[in-house]
């Protein structure tokens, strides 16, 4: 932040990632569907850090007025929690990966619009596989990348599971290749929902 801007008030406005990749979700659900066998849950979530302040809760309120006004055509829902760290969710209920994602790439856009973009730490779309088992892809905005997450009972995870996927959507989406980065979102508020 400048001289200037500190003494003006004016918040610095973060870079922030691509948000195109945010939505190769919605083309990385047709190999998902076809080639994967794998169907979407119909929910998705977004988390991010509350400043106790009126403009960010303006932002946030902002935003979900925004997208209940859109949900009369989309039919998405959303509801609005807090996790266990105190960390806020907004999550989407919706048939359709693509309203999701639009969804989601709404309430990030307006939190980053608002020089929040420092705030928004990832998105959750839910998805399982031919057998039933839970697979979330996250998207981490300060990397720009996804990642498979398939928990497993007892606060364990699939990472062999994970590794495949990686390899079978690389084309698809883009793949955070750290995987010292892959952090687990365990009881998220979408994982309840089915």
């Amino acid at each position: 932040m400048g001289l200037f801007d500190s003494i003006l008030g004016r918040r610095k406005k973060l870079q922030t990632a691509n948000a195109d990749r945010l939505f190769a979700m919605s083309t990385a659900a047709v190999t998902l569907e076809t080639s994967l066998d794998m169907k979407p849950r119909g929910v998705a979530g977004i988390v991010f850090q509350q400043i106790a302040n009126a403009d960010f809760s303006q932002l946030v309120k902002d935003a979900s007025e925004l997208l209940e006004s859109a949900a009369k055509d989309t039919g998405t829902t959303l509801e609005q929690s807090s996790d266990e760290f105190g960390y806020s969710w907004i999550v989407f209920r919706d048939p359709d990966c693509d309203d999701l994602v639009t969804a989601v790439n709404t309430v990030a856009s307006e939190l980053q619009a608002g020089g929040y973009g420092d705030r928004v730490l990832a998105a959750v779309f839910a998805w399982q596989d031919s057998e039933g088992k839970q697979v979330d892809f996250i998207y981490n905005f300060k990397r720009g990348r996804f990642y498979p997450f398939v928990p497993l009972p007892d606060k364990k995870r699939d990472t062999e599971y994970e590794l495949r996927l990686k390899a079978q959507l690389e084309t698809d989406l883009p793949i955070e290749p750290e995987l010292e980065r892959w952090f687990p979102l365990w009881d998220a508020p979408l994982q309840r929902a089915g």
